[in-house]
């Protein structure tokens, strides 16, 4: 028999039988009578507690300001219109979670669609997208959370509230003020208080070396809470997540029922004052607000009936969080002008002085965005241990990283790495630049799951389901549906469309190249509609999620390419090698 070239092993799909199995438990990994080795302690309302936790976060106490103002009142269609890909997306990943009820969410779902290459490409996405998106969260944490304290009258030294970046491009921007004459006063008027909090924090912070010490410690220390909790157990995370969820919902809830009484219904006319291009403006912040719903699926070896309650926690999650997001997008656009909302905390910025002056209520949202923020490092702290330690059992990462504690029965060594991981560069970081790189890292994970649905579905069409997604054939009304939009682009925008085919110069062309990517892509797959009568909705997730993507950039597209093959570097120098098929 011919030995397996290098491309059939570079794409050798995980039969389903072995992803039910491991080399320490080769009798399976689906029931503790069997000898799992993780608790079974999530029920539906866990998980869709944890997908609360996860969505209803920065989203909905930061960035919808932004969004809002971009979009003005017509947000509302940027939150449906996400949500709407999202659900094409949570319906895939749910047939999957349902038929493949084991931890490692879209790498193994990869692994058993796509094969190896491609399983090691989304998992090393996902460590990316779990890394940067915690990062992000737990600074954002930090700034809430000194902010509520100095509402408080309490106050932390500047250089242990911000990374050493910030301080210096700070300090930097005051110095160039001062050599011209100016004094700090003068920088103060002309100059953002984050450019002086900088200042202070470079010429105050303590110094080693004659270097500053400045870091962010309150990222690290809520890091480390969380990580104590994850590591701890799973049953102590629900719990923990449970209540944030709870207290949060009661917040939004009275937000909305008091902001109601202040809506002026002229501040929703003009509704859509920016027409679509403002709407769309939002984009990558919206969908970074819903990406956490992925993380469930992460739990799948930690529920009590992962076939049923998966597909159920994913779904009820999505739905709830996008009726939220939907009302106080209303709410919030009703209660003051958009032109008011391009600010940090437009939730508290509602009952202040500039809208409806009651300062309690301001006081209660800035303390549960400090509760919601946490919520969400908690859900995806959870998520990325989980990850690695699929990969760990397959053989592409070492076997520790797949050791389960003996006492808490978690991933217990990918657990301090994840903190670790997400601690360190949180200390001395500041990567508002970067964190579109989550977004993208999901929605190429939502693409890999939405294709790899199709693909199940013709390979394994008798496998046991818990839930399928229903099955449209797709063969006309996809490209019916193509023609529609573009017909409907072309009316409404037509000298934007008419642009999109001017070549131009190179600087100009090269940030069109992803939604070439895309129009390309739409055409495969209407081809592939046209001959072999696909089902419609993992094709609208295909459509809808290829879109947010090539909207995200050509520099994101660059970086997430570097990272990739970074990852490339890693899975041939480990991976291939060590690879559990090989021993197969």
């Amino acid at each position: 028999m011919n030995s397996p070239t290098l491309l059939q092993k570079l794409f050798r799909v995980k039969p389903l039988h072995l992803i039910f199995t491991s080399d320490e438990n080769p009798h399976g990994l689906i029931s503790e009578e069997e000898g799992h080795p993780l608790h079974r302690s999530l029920g539906v309302w866990d998980l869709t507690s944890l997908g609360i936790a996860a969505i209803i976060g920065a989203g909905i106490f930061s960035t919808i300001g932004n969004a809002s103002y971009e979009g003005g009142p017509a947000v509302v269609f940027l939150f449906l219109f996400t949500a709407l890909a999202c659900a094409f997306s949570a319906l895939c990943y749910a047939e999957f979670a349902s038929m493949i009820p084991v931890a490692g969410s879209a790498y193994t779902y990869a692994y058993a669609s796509f094969g190896e290459f491609l399983a090691w490409i989304i998992g090393w996405d996902l460590i990316m997208e779990y890394a940067i998106g915690n990062i992000a969260v737990a600074i954002s944490w930090s700034d809430y959370f000194t902010g509520l304290l100095e509402g408080y009258g309490l106050s932390i030294p500047k250089f242990l509230t911000m990374d050493a970046l910030s301080a210096h491009r700070g300090f930097e921007k005051v110095e160039a003020v001062l050599s011209q004459g100016g004094t700090l006063e003068t920088a103060s008027a002309q100059l953002s208080a984050s450019a002086l909090d900088g200042y202070h924090a470079w010429t105050e912070a303590p110094r080693l070396f004659n270097f500053p010490i400045v870091c962010d410690l309150p990222a690290l220390l809520i890091t480390a809470v969380i990580t104590a909790i994850v590591y701890v157990g799973i049953r102590e995370s629900k719990r923990a997540s449970n209540l944030m969820v709870a207290i949060k919902l009661l917040v939004i809830l009275a937000v909305i029922a008091i902001g109601a009484f202040y809506v002026n219904p002229a501040n929703w006319s003009p509704f859509a004052p920016n027409g679509m291009t403002g709407v769309l403006k939002g984009v990558s912040a919206v969908f970074f607000a819903y990406i956490g719903f992925d993380a469930i699926s992460t739990t799948a070896e930690e529920c009590k009936n992962p076939r049923r309650d998966l597909p159920r926690g994913m779904i009820y999650a999505l739905v709830i969080c996008t009726v939220l997001y939907v009302l106080i997008s209303l709410i919030l656009t009703g209660m003051v002008s958009h032109t008011q909302l391009q600010v940090g905390d437009p939730l508290a910025y509602v009952f202040g002085p500039e809208g409806a002056q009651i300062p309690w209520v301001a006081g209660i949202v800035a303390l549960s965005a400090v509760i919601a923020m946490a919520g969400v490092l908690l859900v995806f702290q959870i998520g990325q241990p989980r990850i690695w330690m699929a990969m760990s059992r397959d053989g592409l990462l070492p076997k520790v990283f797949s050791a389960i504690h003996p006492k808490y029965k978690t991933p217990w060594f990918s657990t301090l790495v994840t903190g670790a991981v997400v601690a360190i560069p949180s200390l001395f970081m500041n990567l508002t630049e970067v964190t579109d790189l989550t977004s993208i890292g999901t929605l190429f994970a939502f693409l890999l799951v939405c294709g790899g649905v199709l693909i199940l579905e013709h390979k394994h069409p008798t496998h046991k389901r818990g839930f399928k997604v229903p099955y449209i054939n797709a063969q006309w009304i996809l490209p019916v549906l193509t023609v529609l939009t573009a017909g409907l682009l072309i009316s409404l925008n037509g000298e934007a469309v008419r642009s999109f085919f001017t070549y131009g110069d190179w600087e100009t062309f090269r940030h069109k190249i992803p939604t070439w990517g895309y129009l390309l892509g739409m055409a495969a797959l209407n081809a592939l509609c046209l001959r072999y009568r696909l089902s419609l909705i993992p094709c609208l997730g295909l459509a809808s999620c290829g879109y947010l993507i090539s909207e995200l950039g050509y520099h994101n597209w660059a970086r997430f390419l570097i990272w990739l093959a970074v990852g490339m570097v890693v899975y041939f120098a480990y991976g291939f090698r060590n690879s559990r098929l090989n021993r197969v």
